[in-house]
């Protein structure tokens, strides 16, 4: 695995990998995945590794954003953290996804691109059941990613979930990073037959981000 911070494999890209692994270096997974995204030479990705970026969380939102406009499809490879997303990369929605920007009146930047959200779990799939361990089928604990894709005038792509990622064998998840890989090569061919859902109407005062001028809070 080559170190990284952003890494395009050809100009112009119209894939953008936002990768959010705390721990690069020990990820199998994560790891194995964006290797398969390397070997892709065919495609336009480009990778940002954005805790190697932000090690001191201090986001650039704009360059983020200049990253974003030129993209058709933009994934998120993270593995789940307490049911949900690495810090940081929470932390990139809060500062990256403007309103007026990514949503809202005049946020349009992202209206018409796709979604992909490519996960790993140490839970099986049937932890993630509503008779599981977990109490919920994994697609309850996304649902805040595709909220946000919906809210933003994105096509939400059904999610490639990793189960069992600490008992895998490298095999198996050879076999996950093959699949990926070739989801990225197919794309947008798979990704059409997802229909676009209508962005929902949220009153200003109702957004999930709010924003006070007189005392600086929400973004």
């Amino acid at each position: 695995m080559r170190p990284l911070s952003s890494v395009t494999l050809a100009p112009m890209a119209d894939i953008l990998i936002l990768a959010a692994h705390p721990d690069l270096a020990q990820s199998h997974i994560t790891h194995t995945l964006l290797d398969a995204a390397f070997a892709c030479a065919d495609r336009l990705i480009e990778v940002r590794d954005l805790y190697r970026l932000y090690p001191d969380y201090a986001i650039n939102a704009e360059a983020e954003q200049r990253a974003l406009e030129g993209a058709r499809l933009v994934v998120l490879l993270h593995p789940l953290h307490w049911y949900g997303m690495p810090a940081l990369l929470k932390l990139w929605i809060d500062e990256v996804l403007k309103f007026g920007w990514a949503y809202g009146p005049g946020g349009q930047a992202l209206r018409g691109k796709d979604l992909w959200v490519a996960t790993s779990a140490g839970g099986s799939a049937e932890a993630y059941s509503t008779g599981g361990h977990h109490g919920h089928p994994i697609e309850t604990f996304l649902l805040p990613y595709e909220r946000t894709a919906l809210l933003c005038g994105m096509r939400w792509l059904p999610p490639l979930v990793v189960h069992d990622a600490h008992r895998l064998t490298d095999a198996q998840i050879d076999a996950h990073g093959h699949a990926f890989g070739k989801r990225l090569l197919d794309y947008p061919a798979w990704a059409t037959a997802v229909p676009l859902e209508a962005e929902p109407e949220v009153p200003l005062d109702e957004r999930p981000a709010l924003f006070s001028s007189l005392d600086g809070e929400g973004n």
